[in-house]
C-alpha cells in the first residue's frame, strides 16, 4: 500500500508557492518540500489541518491511496499448506 500526497497539485490549483505556504502554516521549507515530493513517512494531523486550512481543501484532496503492484493480491493470506 502507498499513500500519495498530492500537495503539489493542490498548490498549483491554488496558485500558491512553497515559500508562501510554508509561511502560512509555519513549517520549514525543508519539511514542506519533503511532503510535496512524497518523501514523508508520516504527517501530523495538526500539519494536515493547517495545510487544508491554507489551501481551502479537504484531506482527501491531498491524500490518495494506491495499491502496490509489487505485492501479490494473496500475499497477506494465511491459508498456505506449508
Amino acid at each position: 500500500m502507498a499513500i500519495i500526497i498530492n500537495l503539489d497539485v493542490m498548490m498549483a490549483m491554488r496558485k500558491k508557492g512553497l515559500t508562501e505556504l510554508a509561511g502560512d502554516i509555519d513549517i520549514t521549507l525543508a519539511n514542506l518540500s519533503i511532503l510535496k515530493n512524497n518523501k514523508a513517512k508520516a504527517i501530523r494531523l495538526s500539519t494536515l489541518n493547517e495545510i487544508c486550512r491554507a489551501l481551502d481543501c479537504q484531506p482527501g484532496d491531498l491524500l490518495q491511496y494506491v495499491e502496490d503492484e509489487d505485492v501479490p493480491a494473496n500475499a497477506d493470506d494465511d491459508t498456505s499448506n506449508t
